[in-house]
């Protein structure tokens, strides 16, 4: 795996044997996919960069969404993940690309998250698939008071599983990559 664009451009994304087990990295094809869509599609950015936006990569596995969002100038980034080998294979990441003082760590049950200290305008919701994550985790984070009136939220899951988003949220846009279904949703 590799960062695709921005100041990091072409940086391996390690991944220890020991996060291995528990992480599904997203293909590199899937996330330069999401990424246009989030730069320049009719629900993205429109063209704007992510200068300035805060964002919350939830199930962060090896923190390679995260980690292009930092690449391409996120302010700053919370990496979630029940995991601690994910979360410590994530912060070696982050150090290796010096990006330290623009990266947070929380090791948390993305179901049962506490209250938010801040809100974040760009969330990644990537849990494994078929683990039936996708509601708990977005009604956990709308309940903790973790999202930005105005964000975007970015759902990946497999094209066989049936979801059903909470009524609080909207989906707006959906794609298909190989078997990753990928959804943007805002608030309702």
């Amino acid at each position: 795996m590799r960062i695709i664009a921005g100041k990091h451009k072409g940086r391996r994304i390690e991944l220890s044997k020991e996060a291995a087990d528990n992480v599904r990295p997203t293909s590199d094809f899937a996330r330069e996919a999401i990424f246009n869509i989030l730069t320049h599609g009719k629900y993205g950015l429109n063209g704007h960069s992510f200068i300035d936006k805060d964002v919350l990569d939830m199930f962060c596995g090896t923190g390679a969404f995260g980690l292009e969002a930092l690449s391409r100038g996120a302010a700053k980034v919370l990496f979630i993940d029940s995991s601690r080998d994910a979360i410590t294979n994530t912060r070696y990441n982050t150090a290796k690309m010096k990006e330290d003082d623009h990266a947070e760590f929380l090791v948390a049950d993305g179901t049962k998250l506490p209250k938010a200290r801040k809100q974040y305008s760009l969330i990644f919701l990537d849990p494994p698939y078929f683990g039936k994550l996708i509601e708990p985790a977005l009604k956990s984070l709308y309940a903790g008071g973790w999202i930005a009136e105005d964000a975007l939220i970015v759902v990946e899951h497999d094209a066989k599983e049936a979801i059903n988003f909470p009524t609080e949220f909207t989906k707006v846009d959906e794609r298909k990559y190989g078997r990753a279904i990928v959804n943007l949703l805002k608030l309702a």
